[in-house]
């Protein structure tokens, strides 16, 4: 394997992790700044409700995601074994 391979390889893996858990972070950034806005506006300082939502929020968009999720990651480790012959050379 050389510098390329490698670089390529690397390269792949971090935009493939990045496009898988980017929905998972969206949602929850979002619902966390919805809910830290509700709390200031309306001075309620309960630790669980910041975070019952955001849990809740994730969880239906791991549902939903789930199957684009997987081929996603399939995709990546399938091309990743399809090029490890030519990597041991």
């Amino acid at each position: 394997m050389n510098v390329e391979q490698a670089i390529d390889i690397l390269h792949t893996l971090v935009l493939t992790s990045l496009s898988v858990i980017l929905p998972l972070l969206i949602t929850a950034m979002a619902i966390g700044v919805c809910v830290s806005l509700l709390q200031s506006v309306t001075s309620i300082q309960e630790h669980t409700l910041s975070f019952v939502p955001k849990m809740v929020g994730v969880i239906l968009v791991l549902v939903f995601c789930a199957p684009w999720m997987l081929r996603t990651l399939m995709q990546f480790t399938i091309s990743f074994l399809t090029r490890l012959p030519e990597m041991v050379r």
